[in-house]
């Protein structure tokens, strides 16, 4: 399999992205909005209408920044969006009438869906189940194991299984991880429940005593321990957790190892370009 990597970003699927312009025997063209489709695969459901009137006036000032990704549809003379749905709408809602697009012929379903998610986790635009979701799609869809999922958005293998595991805990309370009134954290230490009147106890309690996700993980341990389950080690915890967030935060794949008293985070970076991106969310200057 092709090695691909969140770091990389879409500059590595399609080089033409970087440099704005279109893949050799392909073309940026200027396409009716009416005559594209939404991505089938787009794995973010919630577009948030504050920030795409902001993208929409800044596209009525300044023009589109950058053309989207289309392929060509089923239906002749349409086209289905690849990547850039977000600049898509914020065009319609600016009134335009037609937006510049790069076509790229040879896509299939699989890259349309790799590409559809790296550059939604490199804009931070899906919440925690929707990544849960995108994730179980590649693995249960197109056949991923967790390993490759973990190596096309360069994350670790364990923090995708994770991720994923929260798409066991029931409905309603995904949607509270959804809307941020319990934490992914405390989803992630929820999902080792298995009894679901005991689940929806600790979630009363996290709600109503507005509960840690440390408080919340001594009241899983101790459920499992009467149990006779053996507990996760609560560094164990708290070093994924940590993991997790740096990765979400700097958008590549990051490991952290080590003990309370000492241990070293490793940050990945797979091009100059993409150093100077982590080293500007770090605030750094190389």
């Amino acid at each position: 399999m092709q090695k691909k990597a969140l770091g990389r970003g879409l500059e590595s699927l399609i080089p033409s992205l970087a440099a704005n312009k279109a893949p050799a025997g392909e073309a940026v063209v200027t396409i009716p909005l009416n005559k594209i489709k939404p991505n089938r695969f787009q794995p973010r459901k919630n577009f948030d209408k504050t920030k795409l009137q902001e993208l929409a006036d800044s596209i009525n000032r300044h023009g589109l920044a950058q053309p989207i990704l289309v392929a060509p549809s089923i239906a002749p003379g349409e086209y289905e969006i690849i990547a850039g749905e977000r600049r898509f709408r914020a065009s319609k809602l600016a009134g335009k009438k037609d937006i510049k697009a790069i076509v790229q012929k040879s896509a299939d379903d699989k890259q349309r869906f790799d590409i559809a998610l790296i550059e939604n986790l490199q804009r931070q635009d899906l919440d925690i189940i929707e990544e849960a979701k995108a994730f179980k799609k590649l693995i249960e869809e197109f056949g991923r194991t967790h390993d490759e999922v973990a190596e096309i958005v360069g994350k670790d293998r364990a923090v995708v299984s994770n991720t994923v595991r929260l798409l066991n805990l029931p409905e309603d309370i995904q949607i509270l991880i959804t809307e941020n009134k319990i934490s992914a954290g405390h989803g992630r230490m929820l999902a080792g429940i298995e009894d679901e009147g005991e689940l929806r106890a600790i979630v009363e309690q996290i709600l109503s005593d507005k509960l840690s996700v440390r408080a919340t993980e001594k009241i899983v341990s101790d459920v499992k321990v009467k149990k006779g389950t053996k507990p996760q080690k609560k560094q164990e915890i708290e070093l994924i957790h940590l993991q997790e967030e740096i990765q979400r935060k700097l958008g590549t794949k990051a490991n952290v190892s080590g003990t309370s008293k000492k241990g070293k985070i490793e940050i990945y970076y797979y091009s100059l370009e993409d150093l100077e991106r982590i080293a500007k969310e770090l605030n750094f200057k190389i």
